[in-house]
């Protein structure tokens, strides 16, 4: 099952970024969804996770108040809304589902290609 994740790129500390993962090929509203993050030399890291409708959302410490997951399942889509981004956002993201809304990287079964963010100084 295809996660395709988009919308990376570089911005200026303090930007924002908005990434979107769209998923083909299951019933997108079955599943709950996560983004995580991988930067160079340290391992992936959870970062957002939302419920299957939405009604949940769960964030790591380091981005709450910064970043809002959102998902639109008319369009099979999550969204990573990225506000006041810091140097140390920079990392590649990655859309993964799962069954049940987790922050545990293991419990996802299916992973998009990543999107690479670099926030400069």
């Amino acid at each position: 099952v295809p996660l395709q994740a988009c919308g990376g790129g570089l911005v200026q500390a303090g930007g924002s970024l908005r990434l979107s993962c769209a998923a083909s090929g299951r019933t997108f509203s079955n599943y709950a969804m996560g983004w995580f993050r991988q930067a160079p030399g340290k391992e992936r890291e959870f970062t957002a996770a939302i419920s299957w409708n939405g009604g949940s959302t769960y964030y790591a410490d380091f981005v709450k108040g910064r970043f809002t997951i959102s998902r639109d399942n008319a369009k099979n889509t999550v969204y990573l809304q990225m506000n006041s981004l810091k140097p140390e956002d920079t990392a590649v993201y990655y859309c993964a589902s799962t069954p049940y809304t987790t922050r545990e990287p293991w419990k996802y079964d299916y992973w998009g290609q990543g999107t690479q963010v670099t926030v400069s100084s």
